[in-house]
């Protein structure tokens, strides 16, 4: 007798490779197959041409009577009956191997570059595999950037995720160039590894950043996946996985510390949508699917560190956000996957501050797990606390003198507006090549908080205020 298992894999084995003449139905990116076998919901699909020119796409969706596939190059120039449908029988997989840093790839992880395909005895499924909870180390190591308004306030920890909320126009990916260049492990001498996912932006935009690390001299250490503007948007779908894929190959078995850089996720998201209303799904907030906190959920989770693997990868997703609208449903559902974010503002970047970093909507809510004795310093718990609590009083006094005169301030009023501008000008403001460290960010800090009076400094132990103010 031969065991069901072994029926069910001579079975897979016969239907795999099984190859199908004509399509029923041909609409933007999506193929209509009707009368197949029994296919794998994400299965792997060669589309061939009349001319014998092979584009891959995935199966989307699957019921008795019909199969939809998503190609990821497009249908341009396919007809229905010349079209030939071929199952792989396996999801798609993508070979890993650390030799991929300093490469380019498009979005199917395909080189670009001129170079060869790599080659590797490894190959891993592009939609990664799930990890169980209770494997997962509690992100704790703090990450130093250089940039006091990260390091200081909304500190990164490695194995976080945390986003940028930004806007047209704003430099955001001088920002995550700078954090890719410069982020270290405070006490390590170990560099990052940079996977960058470039999701729908323009060449100028990806040649910035070839361009960055080429300069900085850390572009042997990234592996860069492109899908352009004028690339088929439904490749955008599968670019950051296949870029994930490589991330966890050098974390978890490579044991390499991994910085993930995805710009623009509202481009990826545009693309959901795309796809979305051609199926003909009922649509979700302004259009999206319905599905679209889970397929965010399942990019963003795929970071974090694995008990027993020295390797981790901590994500830097970027997405712009339509009219500088925090609650459109794409900040909104990414807000409340990841632990925390990074907000920029306008107002801030129109008065020539760099990273225009707003103060009171960013946060990082590892925090308070990655800083303190032993981590950063032992004051800066307390310090950021007050940082936060001043810089928000600042705030209600520019509102107030907005309607009645700078004239009419009290003299604490006029203090808390010195501080805010001292607070701007010094500690948020740095040059995009600057590189700070914790103490030096901390320091300045302290000078800044100088200019208020110390009865005012609530959430600073008076230890710390004799150590450290007016000095």
């Amino acid at each position: 007798m031969i065991k069901t298992d072994k029926l069910d894999k001579i079975h897979k084995d016969l239907l795999k490779g099984r190859e199908y003449i004509g399509v029923h139905q041909i609409d933007g990116p999506i193929i209509i197959i009707r009368n197949t076998h029994q296919v794998g919901y994400r299965e792997l699909v060669e589309c061939i041409d009349q001319n014998r020119q092979v584009r891959l796409g995935m199966v989307l969706d699957t019921s008795k009577t019909a199969v939809a596939v998503q190609v990821f190059e497009g249908t341009s120039g396919l007809t229905l009956p010349g079209t030939r449908m071929r199952f792989k029988g396996e999801p798609l997989m993508i070979p890993v191997d650390v030799s991929m840093l300093g490469r380019v790839f498009n979005g199917l992880g395909n080189p670009i570059d001129g170079g060869p395909p790599p080659i590797s005895a490894i190959e891993k499924d592009v939609n990664g595999l799930p990890v169980n909870p209770t494997a997962r180390e509690y992100p704790r190591d703090f990450i130093q950037t250089g940039i006091s308004v990260i390091d200081a306030m909304n500190t990164l920890i490695r194995g976080q995720k945390l986003p940028i909320f930004s806007g047209n126009g704003l430099p955001h990916n001088q920002l995550a160039a700078q954090i890719a260049r410069q982020a270290t492990l405070r006490g390590e001498k170990t560099d990052f590894a940079v996977v960058f996912a470039a999701l729908g932006i323009k060449h100028d935009i990806a040649r910035y950043f070839i361009d960055s690390f080429e300069s900085s001299g850390v572009l042997d250490k990234v592996a860069l996946f492109l899908s352009l503007a004028d690339d088929p948007s439904i490749e955008r779908i599968i670019t950051p996985r296949t870029a994930l894929t490589l991330a966890e190959h050098l974390a978890y078995d490579c044991g390499k510390h991994v910085l993930v850089i995805m710009t623009d996720m509202s481009n990826y998201c545009e693309s959901l949508r795309e796809i979305s209303t051609i199926r003909g799904e009922i649509p979700s907030r302004k259009g999206y699917p319905g599905y679209l906190y889970s397929d965010l959920a399942e990019l963003y989770e795929r970071s974090g560190m694995i008990k027993g693997c020295s390797g981790s990868i901590t994500q830097l997703p970027i997405l712009t956000m339509p009219n500088d609208d925090i609650s459109h449903p794409i900040p909104d559902l990414t807000g409340y996957i990841t632990e925390g974010q990074i907000v920029f503002d306008r107002d801030m970047n129109s008065r020539g501050i760099y990273p225009p970093v707003a103060g009171l909507p960013s946060l990082s809510r590892l925090m308070k797990d990655g800083i303190g004795e032993d981590m950063t310093r032992i004051d800066h718990p307390h310090l950021a606390s007050q940082l936060f609590a001043s810089y928000s009083y600042v705030k209600d006094v520019r509102n107030l003198a907005s309607v009645i005169g700078d004239e009419e301030l009290t003299a604490l009023d006029k203090q808390y507006m010195e501080f805010g501008d001292e607070f701007e000008r010094r500690f948020v403001n740095q040059r995009n090549d600057e590189n700070r460290d914790i103490e030096e960010s901390l320091d300045i800090a302290w000078q800044c908080l100088s200019i208020l009076p110390p009865e005012e400094l609530t959430r600073i132990t008076e230890d710390e205020l004799d150590e450290h103010y007016g000095r």
